[in-house]
Order: C-alpha cells, then sequence, then structure tokens
C-alpha cells in the first residue's frame, strides 16, 4: 500500500523531476505587482524599525526598495502600530514609493481587521492568530476538534470579508514551531501538522469565496521546510488549488551560515520549479537580503523560456519519497566512504603550492614547523585532488589524496593515495587500487555501452559531474537510475563552477547559493556520500568552509555550533546583530549544539522548536533563557544574560572550555 501511495505522490508536488519545470500558480493580485501565474518570481523583506517610528520605516522601506524589494513587510503587534500604516504608506506615496505593503499578524486579529483596510497584503500565522497554544488539552475527539475549528472560523472570517471589500491579499503564513495543541496533539510537531494548520484556514477562506492567498511553510530546519512545501503542493493538488507559494527559512542568521542555510531550503524548492515570491531571512540590515534572494531567484528566469521542450522523464523508483527523508543506501567502500559514514568532503589543490606544508591550512590541517606535525581543525576535509602534481612534503596520515589514474600508477608509495579514472580508463584499467577507485561519470553514461563494461566490486566509489542548465535535476536523475539498477555504490557529487564578483552579490556568495542549492537539494533526499565543489576563481579555504556549510545546513555532517537567529523586525528587544556576534564569540566551540536568539516572544519557543538552548527578548533589558521549549529563567538583566545561558549549558554538562 505504501508504495502505491509514493507512486500517486511523486511528481504531483512538481511538474517534472528530472528537469526544471515551473508550477503553474493562481495569480493574486497585491497592489500593482501580482504575484504568480507566469509573473517572474517576486522578492520581499521585513523592516526591522519600530513601526511608530514613521520617518525611520519609510527610510528603511525606501532603501530596500532600491535594493531589490517589491514587496516590503512591517510587523503590526497591536492596533496602534496597525493604525499607524496608514502614516507610513501616506509618507511613502509622498516620496514617490508606491511598493506593496504587507501587514506582519500574530496573535491580534482586531490589529489585522484593521490593517486590512490600509495596506495590500496581510500575513497570518495560523498557530497564532485564532487558535490555542496553552497545550493543555492533548487529546481531541472529533467533535471537539470540529468545534475548536468553528471557534476559529468565528474569529477569522471578519479579517476575510475586509480583505474581500478591500480587495487586500492574505499571507497564510504556517511556522513550524507555532503549531497549535489541536494540530500537535493530532499531527505532532511534523510537515503534516504544518500543512493541515494552513489547509484549515485556506478551507476557511474558500468556504467564504476569497480566493487571493499567498501560501507559506516555514521553518528553520530546511529539511523541514522542504517537506512542508512539497506536502502542501500535493495536498492542494489533490483539492483542486494551486495558491502561490511564499518560499523562506526561518531565523536563517548571519553571514555564510545564513545565505547556504536560505539556499538549501529554497534553492531545493526553486529546482522543483515551486515558489513565487522569496524572503530571505538573515539577521543583518533587511536591505541586504534583497541582492541574496534575487541572486536565487534570477537563476531561474533565464531558464524559464526554454528548459521545458528538453526535459525528458525519468522513471521513479517507489522508493523514493519526498516528503520523508530516507539515506541512499550504500556499501561502506574501504571503511572510509559510504554506508553509515557522514559524507566526505574533496578539496581540489591541484593548483596550490605543494612544495609548503602551510598550504593544507585550506583543508583544515593546520602544520606546526616547531613540532613537524598537523593538528585537525573542526572542519577538515577528507580528501585532495592533486591530479598529476606530486607534493614535495609528507601529507597527515589522515589526509587521503587522489591523483589522476596515469599519475597514480607510477606513485612509488601509493600508501593513502588513490586514482581517478575516468569510465573508459576503468572498463579497460588493468592495474586498480586495492581499496579504492574513484571513476568520473555523468548521468548519460549510465546508458552507454562502456558502463556495462565495467566491473564492479566494493572499493569502486563514483565521481557524479554534470554539465546540464539542470544540473540538479540531471544528477538526481542519475541517482534514481542507480535504485533500478540495484547499485549500492557510493556517489560523491561533483559540480563545477565559474564566478566573478557582481554589483549586487560576490562571487563567494555565488559559490554558497548555488553549491548550497545544487548539492544542498539531493543531500535532502538522501543522496550523495561526499561533495566535490570545484570552484577555481575562489578560495581553497572558503571552498572548504562552504562545503562544510553545506553539510551543516543539511544536517548531514556537524562540525560547529548552529545559530538560530531571527533577522529583526519591529518587535525586536534588543540588537540582533550585535547580540548573535557576542554569543557566538562565547559559543562558537560548542560544536553540535544549536542556539537559538530571539528578539521576542513571538519568534521565541515556538519558532526555535529545533534548538538546543534559546535566548530570547522577553521586554526591555530583560532576556528569557530557554531550555528546548522550556523556561529555565525568566527576566534575567541583558548583561547577565549570556554568563547565565553558560552556565545552563554547563549544569547540562555540554559546555567545553575553547
Amino acid at each position: 500500500m505504501e508504495s502505491e501511495i509514493i507512486k500517486s505522490l511523486t511528481g504531483r508536488y512538481c511538474n517534472s523531476l528530472s528537469g526544471y519545470s515551473r508550477w503553474l500558480t493562481r495569480e493574486v493580485a497585491i497592489g500593482d505587482i501580482p504575484m504568480g501565474g507566469v509573473n517572474p518570481i517576486r522578492i520581499q523583506s521585513m523592516t526591522t524599525t519600530d513601526t511608530m517610528d514613521t520617518i525611520g520605516t519609510v527610510e528603511q522601506t525606501i532603501r530596500m526598495v532600491n535594493a531589490g524589494c517589491e514587496y516590503v513587510r512591517i510587523t503590526a503587534p497591536s492596533i496602534k502600530e496597525a493604525q499607524n500604516l496608514a502614516n507610513i504608506k501616506a509618507e511613502l506615496l509622498k516620496r514617490g514609493c508606491k511598493v506593496p505593503l504587507v501587514a506582519d499578524i500574530h496573535f491580534t486579529p482586531n490589529a489585522a481587521e484593521v490593517a486590512a483596510r490600509i495596506v495590500e497584503k496581510v500575513r497570518v500565522n495560523p498557530g497564532n492568530y485564532a487558535d490555542k497554544k496553552k497545550f493543555d488539552q492533548l487529546d481531541y475527539t472529533d467533535a471537539e476538534y470540529q468545534g475548536e475549528l468553528d471557534r476559529i472560523f468565528q474569529k477569522f472570517s471578519p479579517l476575510v470579508k475586509i480583505c474581500k471589500d478591500y480587495g487586500t491579499a492574505m499571507r497564510i503564513g504556517t511556522n513550524h514551531g507555532s503549531l497549535s495543541d489541536r494540530i500537535m496533539s493530532r499531527y505532532g510537531d511534523t510537515p503534516k501538522g504544518m500543512v493541515e494548520s494552513a489547509m484549515e484556514f485556506i478551507r476557511m477562506c474558500e468556504a467564504l469565496n476569497y480566493y487571493s492567498l499567498v501560501i507559506s511553510m516555514k521553518s528553520s530546519n530546511p529539511q523541514v521546510m522542504v517537506q512542508a512545501y512539497r506536502l502542501l503542493v500535493e495536498t492542494m493538488v489533490a483539492e483542486g488549488m494551486n495558491y502561490p507559494l511564499h518560499l523562506g527559512v526561518t531565523e536563517a542568521g548571519d553571514g555564510e551560515d545564513g545565505r547556504i542555510k536560505s539556499a538549501v531550503g529554497i534553492g531545493t524548492l526553486l529546482e522543483d520549479g515551486l515558489g513565487d515570491t522569496v524572503r530571505v531571512s538573515l539577521t543583518e540590515e533587511p536591505e541586504a537580503e534583497a541582492p541574496v534572494a534575487k541572486a536565487l531567484a534570477n537563476r531561474y528566469e533565464r531558464r524559464a523560456v526554454s528548459v521545458v521542450e528538453t526535459t525528458t522523464q525519468i522513471t521513479v523508483p517507489e522508493i523514493f519519497n519526498p516528503y520523508e527523508y530516507r539515506k541512499r543506501e550504500t556499501y561502506e567502500a574501504n571503511t572510509f566512504i559510504g554506508g553509515h559514514m557522514v559524507p566526505r568532503i574533496v578539496l581540489d589543490l591541484s593548483k596550490a603550492n605543494l612544495k609548503d606544508q602551510a598550504i593544507l591550512a585550506d583543508a583544515g590541517y593546520l602544520y606546526s614547523p616547531i613540532l613537524d606535525k598537523y593538528n585537525m581543525a573542526d572542519r577538515s576535509v577528507d580528501f585532495v585532488y592533486l591530479a598529476d602534481q606530486l607534493p614535495s612534503f609528507n601529507f597527515p596520515g589522515n589526509l587521503k589524496q587522489i591523483y589522476n589514474q596515469a599519475t597514480w600508477q607510477k606513485l612509488e608509495n601509493k600508501a593513502n593515495c588513490h586514482p581517478l579514472f575516468t569510465l573508459n580508463e576503468y572498463a579497460d584499467a588493468s592495474g586498480k587500487c586495492t581499496s579504492l577507485n574513484l571513476v568520473s561519470l555523468k548521468p548519460v553514461d549510465l546508458s552507454g555501452e562502456l558502463f556495462s563494461r565495467i566491473p564492479f566490486d566494493e572499493t569502486l566509489v563514483f565521481v557524479l559531474e554534470t554539465s546540464a542548465e539542470n544540473g540538479m535535476a540531471d544528477q538526481r536523475s542519475f541517482f534514481f537510475q542507480l535504485e533500478q539498477f540495484d547499485l549500492k555504490v557510493p556517489v560523491i557529487i561533483k559540480r563545477s563552477y565559474e564566478f566573478a564578483d557582481q554589483p549586487d552579490v560576490t562571487a563567494l556568495e555565488q559559490l554558497q547559493l548555488y553549491a548550497a542549492t545544487d548539492l544542498g537539494g539531493l543531500l535532502i533526499d538522501g543522496f550523495g556520500d561526499g561533495i566535490w565543489i570545484d570552484a577555481p576563481s575562489i578560495k581553497a579555504a572558503d571552498v572548504t568552509s562552504t562545503s562544510f556549510g553545506i553539510l551543516q545546513a543539511t544536517r548531514s555532517r556537524i562540525s560547529k555550533t548552529e545559530y538560530i537567529s531571527c533577522p529583526s523586525c519591529g518587535r525586536t528587544l534588543f540588537d540582533l546583530q550585535e547580540t548573535t556576534q557576542m554569543i557566538r564569540s562565547r559559543t562558537s566551540h560548542l560544536k553540535g549544539l544549536k542556539i537559538a536568539i530571539m528578539g521576542c516572544i513571538v519568534n521565541g519557543p515556538g519558532e526555535m522548536a529545533d534548538a538546543n538552548y534559546g535566548y530570547v527578548g522577553a521586554g526591555p533589558g530583560k532576556i528569557t533563557l530557554y531550555r528546548g521549549k522550556e523556561v529555565v529563567k525568566k527576566n534575567v538583566n541583558t548583561d547577565q544574560a549570556l554568563d547565565e545561558l553558560i552556565g545552563i549549558i554547563s549544569t547540562d554538562g555540554n559546555w567545553i572550555e575553547p
């Protein structure tokens, strides 16, 4: 039965699993800038100013628009802020700015009803809008469950009717960490619960003949976020719906981590052809978010014209389930790669100065001339590719070297050294490594005569490359075919990039975004036993950092502390950027811990659902500290809060000295 369900669902959440084809959604008018349908993927962000600061909010909004935002969201936590949206809008119009405004609503239906008469769109979170989150009832009978839905309908209907009357659009924005006790009791803290939370509100809107909806399924965990959006689309299709999708990873953080984490979630869905607007949530100034979102979205605008005609459908194996994580089953080659091992990282040092041991610092191996030894960092790569170059110094014993096959054959000492073959070389090779042989190939090679000739044993590892414009889908089709052939060969996914700095994003940022999309999208589906980023224009140390960042964001290999920090808004009770850096400076060595840094209670225990510890604004100068979702200390003075947090981590036995 399960396989029949999977067969019926696979492909229903997207047009194609083997190429790019954008899912056609309903067009929704948002001011003068429509979303969905055949419109471009829209870019948006959210102000961080106090909504009562009219001029400050207006000036920040204009900066955001100049950076590329097509919609601007502003928080309205109470009626007074909702009313002040009229002053903000009037001042923007006075300055010639007609950007559509979105009111962000949590907990306050009356504020939403005020805002809906002023702005072009309101955002409501089903878990926070009219539902209960007291968790005082763990079981609901069908009658009790329906009774709660009837109660919510009565509270929600006035807003829907106002939106209809004023031509205001609505985003129904479910967040992973803010599901109601009713949803949690029946579905748990799951993608299914997220989807049903939104669907209940969508059905209410449709019952009132209101269809100007945009839907989101956000989480700070990209894997959960991707599964929830896919399941949402499958559910909507089953009910004859095609509402536009707002994509975003909540609390992604800042810098490299924020960009990579956002791209893993957003980029994976864009590859699936899903998404009509993008918001990248960085703990940075909001105008810094738009260029990142544009870089992600623009990649798919370039594909939209020609790619569908060239798409070749492939058979999807029954075992593939896009709504649940399952790592592809492989054998373990050389007790090092594949099987239950974490994904391995290959770094290309073939153009480096191989006369200087210090070059291995880029790979995470720090050489001490005094001690004549290497120290491994937390993020040390597993393989270095040297092509045909021979080093003039000894490598550390746990760093494996990869050489082109012809050069490897000539090595006198082959210990820890392994050959990279072309498919033709491997088919005809008489001399192979007894422990590990890497063979480079592309998806198209699986149907060729050469592939049928290669010998299979458990020393074999594929290095999967692609030159297709739809590289992620091309490589995904390779994994589907391996499943059909029942081949358990471990696979290193290789992608090659060449970037130059652009006006809005650097070459390094482009690498972070594209590689996180291409490699992260496969890793999230359980494909890949290693990654190899080939980017000659990027410093090797940055390639290493990006590689580990992708594995961290996909939860496939943890190498550092993870910070779940929100992007700030008008509700924020402290300087998030400064506080995040302060906490990072003292806790960044706590490998594997997830620490949430939230500006207020709205983005507090709910949105940090995935964190081990939380640092949440409770009021001016006051912080509440959490262990998971449990409050440990309330209203701690800001100047003592970090020490108190470290104390809690120490009490739990999770603190180590830096």
